[in-house]
């Protein structure tokens, strides 16, 4: 079973959107943070990227270890997905 993911994103972000697009077309299920709606998401995603206010920001897993990716290029986005058990078909 895949690592649940999350992605937290910013309205107006390019990055964002790309990534969104890209889960999408590979029927990755994530749930969708925006940051403007969310003050507290807001603040853990400050806090996790050392000050800055990166999007997209994706959280794999829902326990106490996660994994965390920051502004991710294809490739990495491709490489984090299969090691969280997700099947990626380009």
């Amino acid at each position: 079973m895949p690592t649940p993911l999350t992605l937290y994103g910013a309205n107006d972000c390019d990055d964002t959107d790309h990534v969104i697009d890209r889960l999408r077309a590979w029927n990755i299920p994530f749930r969708e943070v925006i940051l403007e709606r969310d003050p507290d998401a807001e603040r853990f995603v400050i806090f996790i990227n050392g000050g800055y206010r990166s999007t997209p920001t994706l959280v794999f897993g829902d326990g106490r270890l996660k994994t965390i990716l920051t502004e991710p290029t294809d490739e990495e986005l491709t490489e984090v997905l299969g090691r969280a058990g997700y099947v990626v078909q380009p």
